[in-house]
């Protein structure tokens, strides 16, 4: 999986990783962040989603210590990382300097 996961985000277009578990109350409030999100960037941004539970060592090489946290990359690096509930304003301002980059 954390091959697989690597080819994903070694991409030139942005990939917005939200890292969640089905248990965690804040995370229910991401998706329609996302949406949000996705609306304004369609085709120029990828979001997956990584359940923590069930990728612990993708969690685990990341550093992913609370949840929710979505990790901004591009070209395989992360360029922002957002822990807690953030809000579609700071999120699509990180993705668009990435855009600008």
């Amino acid at each position: 999986m954390i091959g697989k996961f690597k080819n994903i985000i070694n991409s030139s277009r942005p990939v917005l990783v939200d890292f969640y578990a089905d248990w965690c109350v804040p995370c229910k409030q991401i998706p329609p962040i996302l949406k949000e999100v996705k609306e304004e960037f369609r085709e120029q941004l990828r979001i997956i989603k990584v359940d923590v539970d069930r990728n612990p060592n993708i969690a685990t090489q990341y550093q992913i210590r609370s949840i929710p946290t979505v990790i901004l990359f591009k070209d395989g690096e992360a360029k922002w990382t957002g822990m807690g509930v953030r809000s579609a304003a700071e999120i699509k301002l990180m993705v668009q300097q990435q855009m600008d980059n």
